[in-house]
């Protein structure tokens, strides 16, 4: 059933889109393979881009987010090990790593980082070095 942005509550955008994924399972004994629906709203407008061009758009993202983002926090920082429970806990350390990433991506950019990667930079960090980075 098609609806409009505005039907849902989504004032301000062009389009929504559903996107069916299959979900291909490692190992049947664990869980069972199925499919899901992805819903996202844009605001690229519904001639501006065919199907299997928006299709793409919703994949580089996706993988810019789990390849560039999460797999950085989750590599550098063990965030996916990380216990912690409380939603403002988690957001604070999420925004931490955030910091830490886009710190070391600055400095890295103007060649001041000597460390052969985020993970060993990041361990000889300090608050008061960080701080610092801050400023500058």
């Amino acid at each position: 059933m098609a609806v409009t942005p505005e039907e849902i509550g989504l004032c301000g955008c062009w389009q929504v889109v559903a996107v069916r994924r299959e979900r291909v399972v490692l190992d049947p004994r664990v869980e069972k393979p199925g499919d899901e629906i992805g819903y996202y709203a844009t605001s690229i407008a519904e001639r501006e881009m065919t199907d299997d061009e928006l299709l793409e758009v919703i994949r580089g993202h996706w993988a810019a987010i789990e390849n560039g983002v999460h797999h950085r926090r989750d590599v550098s920082f063990g965030e996916d090990a990380c216990r912690v429970a409380k939603r403002q806990a988690a957001h604070a350390l999420a925004t931490l790593r955030n910091l830490a990433i886009g710190l070391y991506e600055i400095h890295n950019a103007r060649g001041r980082v000597k460390a052969n990667g985020l993970k060993s930079w990041s361990r000889r960090m300090t608050v008061a070095t960080a701080l610092g980075m801050l400023r500058q």
